[in-house]
């Protein structure tokens, strides 16, 4: 009988350890990856670990996985990242069907999430709360949330949780995305001087269509071209010598009050003035329609065809050898006096860098990796570039900008070698960690200069509403978004603006213009209060 116990109690051993080899071979898997896994130091992992992300791209940039800071931090960490590199055009449509279907990655890199893709997002459980795995394996990020709180606030969804990594450059740049160029080498041949006022500024444009600055015997003269409705080189800082400024949202700040500009007598009236402008043929009316690839193509034809344009820089529009050619055109004056430039609300800081999803089965190693980009000179590099092609170290380790050919422009060098993404670069780091860009440098003289003293005294910050004004007003927005840039374009175009107005706001305020305000008003309100 003991015999046949012991046979049965073996059986029973053997069917429990058959049955449960799955089990117990997970908990050894488990056990060896977290042997493997170092929670400090490098490399983060003894063996290769494979992460899925997906990114958007800039046009000219390569697969991450070519660009050697990419490459270098593989070396260093043990970490294989395989990158779906999305061209910037498509990402939202197909990052949006990710989220919609559950086909998710381990992460998106420079994620470009709206606020309701995270709240959303992050309610459903498609991406993790990431405030944990900083606290345990992210101190390069937690230093940064030490010395500014307003980046973790600004992270900080109303429920509590961090969904996402921050972006940080303290450069100030960001205030005007519109530098507006124009062609000196055809005002000296023409014998004008730089406009100072709009009706100036309108003779210049009728000088350069119609006298062949460019002389090719030609009229393909362009006066006038910008890329309407796009985050920088659009027409809204066209509007503020009218008294106030447009820009993509519609919607700016002043004695801390929210104000939408599509429905303000400022706005009508610059809409009223320009349209003057395109039917003269002094306004590319391809400034409309066309693309960024398309529109930087046209100061780089064989005979310079560009008068002005509004851009980030010169340099990307014209190429460095027409550059010079080029100088910028300081805030005219309206027809009142009024010389003035608008503020955008682009911030120096975002939210939305990085995100890891509920499919991760590594999130400790993740968090880990997007870590060490947090690190001063490590961001600096993913933001512009790797030592040895864009930086070089000093005797005291800073990294200092190398001496790039005179044929190559820095924006479309940056596209090739940096990743950009998740970073923090503190306004302490410049000088001390990393020598700012020459161009950058360039670009906060110009604005000091020339943009500064006439520039608005607010803008709307980054707030993160709660899901239900959210819900409300992106709802309520989307709908008056399509109907102001559909007429502002039409009414520039054809006209009509005086017998459209009043049926025009009616029917804003009736899709829910004031519901929305009130909204953005209190969410200003609240962040002020913090």
């Amino acid at each position: 009988m003991k015999k046949g116990v012991k046979a049965v109690s073996a059986l029973m051993i053997s069917t429990v350890c058959l049955l449960g080899a799955c089990s117990n071979q997970t908990s050894g898997e488990k056990e060896k990856s977290e042997a493997a896994f170092n929670k400090t130091g490098l490399p983060i992992v003894e063996e290769k670990v494979t992460l899925n992300f997906v990114s958007p791209k800039a046009p000219l940039a390569p697969n991450y996985g070519e660009m050697d800071i990419v490459k270098s931090l593989e070396k260093s960490t043990g970490v294989h990242i395989k990158w779906n590199n999305i061209p910037s055009e498509g990402y939202q449509e197909k990052k949006n069907l990710m989220l919609s279907s559950g086909d998710l990655p381990d992460a998106f890199y420079d994620a470009q999430f709206s606020d309701t893709d995270i709240i959303t997002a992050g309610a459903n459980g498609s991406i993790v709360p990431l405030e944990d795995l900083i606290e345990k394996y992210a101190p390069n990020i937690q230093k940064v949330f030490e010395k500014r709180p307003e980046l973790k606030q600004m992270v900080t969804a109303p429920d509590g949780h961090i969904y996402s990594l921050p972006r940080a450059e303290e450069m100030g740049l960001g205030a005007v995305p519109n530098f507006h160029s124009i062609n000196k080498a055809w005002l000296d041949k023409l014998g004008l001087k730089m406009p100072e006022t709009l009706d100036e500024y309108y003779k210049v444009l009728k000088a350069f269509k119609e006298k062949d600055p460019n002389g090719n015997g030609k009229q393909d003269e362009i006066p006038l071209s910008f890329m309407y409705n796009f985050w920088t080189g659009n027409n809204g800082d066209l509007f503020a010598p009218f008294g106030m400024a447009d820009n993509t949202e519609h919607r700016i700040v002043r004695d801390g009050k929210v104000i939408y500009t599509a429905v303000q007598p400022e706005y009508k009236e610059a809409i009223k003035y320009y349209h003057e402008w395109v039917k003269e043929g002094l306004i590319d009316p391809e400034s409309f329609t066309q693309e960024a690839p398309q529109y930087l193509a046209k100061g780089k034809t064989e005979d310079p065809s560009l008068g002005s344009y509004i851009w980030w820089e010169t340099e990307e529009v014209v190429g460095p050898e027409r550059k010079g050619d080029y100088v910028l055109l300081p805030p005219l004056k309206g027809p009142d006096g009024t010389q003035l430039i608008g503020r955008s609300n682009n911030s120096d800081y975002g939210r939305a860098a990085f995100v890891i999803t509920s499919a991760n089965k590594n999130p400790e190693i993740t968090m880990r990796w997007a870590d060490q980009l947090y690190e001063p000179k490590m961001s600096a590099q993913i933001s512009w570039g790797p030592i040895g092609t864009i930086f070089e170290e000093d005797e005291n380790g800073m990294l200092v900008n190398k001496e790039i050919p005179k044929d190559v422009a820095m924006g479309e060098l940056r596209q090739k070698v940096a990743p950009n993404g998740p970073v923090v670069i503190l306004k302490e780091h410049f000088g001390t960690v990393v020598d700012m860009e020459p161009r950058a440098k360039e670009r906060l003289k110009d604005l000091k200069a020339i943009y500064e003293p006439y520039l608005e005294k607010e803008n709307y910050p980054q707030v993160l509403f709660s899901e239900q004004d959210l819900q409300t007003k992106e709802q309520i927005e989307a709908e008056i978004k399509e109907v102001v840039n559909q007429k502002q374009a039409q009414w520039l175009l054809e006209g009509g603006i005086e017998e459209e107005w009043d049926d025009y706001v009616q029917q804003l305020e009736d899709m829910g213009l004031s519901e929305m305000m009130q909204i953005y008003q209190k969410g200003l309100d609240d962040f002020n209060k913090k």
